[in-house]
């Protein structure tokens, strides 16, 4: 399987359980992994057979700045969601991080992967 990916996309939201956090949006940073057959795309030189990563990059970054979820877990299984639903990905895998939710650490996240990487 051949891999596309998006790294450092940092993106600012509404996430987390505390009361400021409710109030105040803070940055997360995504690197993305996806799995896709990138033959027909590669033999023909077509978008239209290739995974758009522009597409993809714009449904994450509304999608995030929209949402107010409590949780990183839960942001991060609803954005695999959108990118295996609605581009047809087989496989993803998703680091979200959180940067300076904790003291003294400068990253602090959730790694999620979903689907076969071997198709």
């Amino acid at each position: 399987m051949d891999i596309i990916f998006l790294g450092g996309l940092e993106i600012k939201t509404i996430i987390g359980i505390y009361d400021w956090e409710r109030e105040t949006k803070q940055s997360v940073v995504l690197d993305i992994e996806m799995g896709f057959d990138i033959g027909k795309a590669a033999e023909t030189d077509d978008i239209q057979y290739a995974l758009d990563y522009k597409k993809v990059s714009k449904r994450i970054i509304g999608f995030v700045e929209e949402s107010q979820f409590f949780l990183v877990e839960k942001l991060a299984v609803e954005i695999v969601k959108i990118i295996q639903n609605e581009f047809q990905v087989p496989w993803v895998k998703l680091t979200l991080n959180k940067k300076g939710a904790i003291s003294g650490a400068s990253d602090v996240g959730i790694m999620i992967e979903r689907g076969d990487r071997k198709q």
